[in-house]
């Protein structure tokens, strides 16, 4: 027997069905609404542009990459990393596996040449357990790790781009990021839920040491 929705996931799967986003990505051919999120940031800031090496962190499933890809050039290359399986995108270097574990994180080093990376997007997110403390720790704990990928892979004056949700660890993340960032901007897409926790934070000008 099918098991019942709660109501709770009842009511998101309503809100998720009616949500424009939804609709639209699908009307489009996105993998997902979060391109629209990706598409505001990069309107206002150009973060993606030819000929650029980036990595997508927490990818599934594929919205980011398939969006950033073809502002990349043939020149360009994009590798998308999650412990999800993703369906092939054109041009674009899956990697499977948690990039909490080392030996996956260790396959996407060997895959770049040192400091080659121009620009690290991280949608990572905690499966939620409903435990605010608990989620919010381990939403830092992703961030965290995004942070220090990208202080040993990006090139000088690279990016980082990280979902982080507003909370305990929050500010301590984003003084972090200034210390190794020339600028660091705080950004809530259009296209973020409302009554979501969820932000991103924008860092710019990689300080190479």
């Amino acid at each position: 027997m099918p098991k019942r929705r709660t109501p709770s996931s009842a009511r998101w799967l309503a809100e998720h069905e009616s949500d424009l986003y939804v609709r639209e990505a699908r009307r489009l051919g996105w993998r997902s609404r979060a391109i629209f999120k990706l598409d505001e940031i990069q309107r206002r800031n150009r973060i993606l542009k030819p000929g650029m090496t980036v990595v997508d962190l927490g990818a599934a499933p594929g919205g980011w990459s398939q969006y950033a890809r073809p502002l990349l050039g043939e020149r360009g290359r994009l590798i998308a990393l999650d412990l999800l399986p993703i369906e092939p995108l054109p041009g674009v270097e899956m990697v499977l596996g948690d990039f909490r574990d080392q030996a996956v994180l260790e396959t996407v080093r060997t895959l770049l040449p040192q400091r080659s990376v121009h620009l690290v997007m991280s949608d990572m997110a905690p499966n939620i357990s409903g435990v605010a403390a608990a989620d919010q720790a381990a939403m830092i704990g992703l961030a965290d790790l995004a942070l220090e990928f990208a202080g040993a892979r990006l090139a000088a004056g690279g990016d980082l781009l990280v979902k982080l949700f507003q909370g305990e660890g929050f500010e301590d993340f984003v003084r972090r990021s200034r210390a190794a960032f020339g600028s660091v901007a705080i950004r809530k897409p259009t296209a973020s839920r409302r009554r979501s926790r969820e932000i991103y934070l924008l860092a710019r000008n990689y300080r190479l040491v």
